[in-house]
């Protein structure tokens, strides 16, 4: 792969207070490490990672405030494993898009960046959504499959299956992934 792309690492600061939020947490935990993995890689590259949160009615893409407030008995372990570090991007998003409503594209274009590589919950809507508009706006579109999560394993194959079909995806896993970026 010889195009710049961007690491997308969305909604993982998660309060999870929701209905199935503790079973979409015990999933998430389970992608936790390939992401991990893949933003090492995207970092040694210096290639940017892009964080893009929901803003839990704070408005503020202040990440120590909305880490914060989303901390909690569930949410805690994965926080402290997946927080932003002081090299990677930090947006807030209003609606299930990590395009919708931000600075997310202009971003894009500003780093020079024409693929984007999509992880984090839920697969089936913030993830899909996300991809769809990265498809949209011509990137060339990357969802390592074993990097999301959602609240049904049946909602993230489905998920899956319509952006490797519909948006042409490439959801090789995140190992393999690595492997075409080196």
């Amino acid at each position: 792969m010889t195009k710049k792309c961007a690491l997308l690492i969305i909604d993982m600061i998660n309060d999870f207070q929701f209905p199935n939020g503790e079973k979409l947490a015990n999933f998430t935990k389970e992608i936790v490490p390939p992401i991990l993995q893949l933003k090492d890689h995207f970092h040694a590259k210096e290639w940017p990672v892009i964080y893009i949160n929901d803003h839990y009615q704070l408005w503020k893409a202040d990440i120590g405030l909305i880490t914060d407030h989303a901390t909690n008995e569930v949410s805690a372990p994965i926080i402290q494993e997946m927080k932003p570090g002081h090299e990677d991007y930090f947006l807030i998003k209003p609606k299930h898009s990590a395009f919708y409503g931000t600075a997310l594209n202009t971003l894009l274009h500003e780093l020079d960046v024409q693929s984007v590589a999509i992880t984090g919950v839920a697969g089936n809507i913030c993830v899909f959504f996300t991809a769809n508009d990265a498809y949209m706006r011509e990137f060339d579109v990357y969802v390592p499959k074993n990097t999301i999560a959602s609240e049904e394993e049946n909602f993230n194959k489905y998920a899956l299956e319509m952006m490797e079909t519909v948006l042409k995806a490439d959801i090789r896993p995140s190992s393999e992934f690595i492997q075409l970026l080196s």
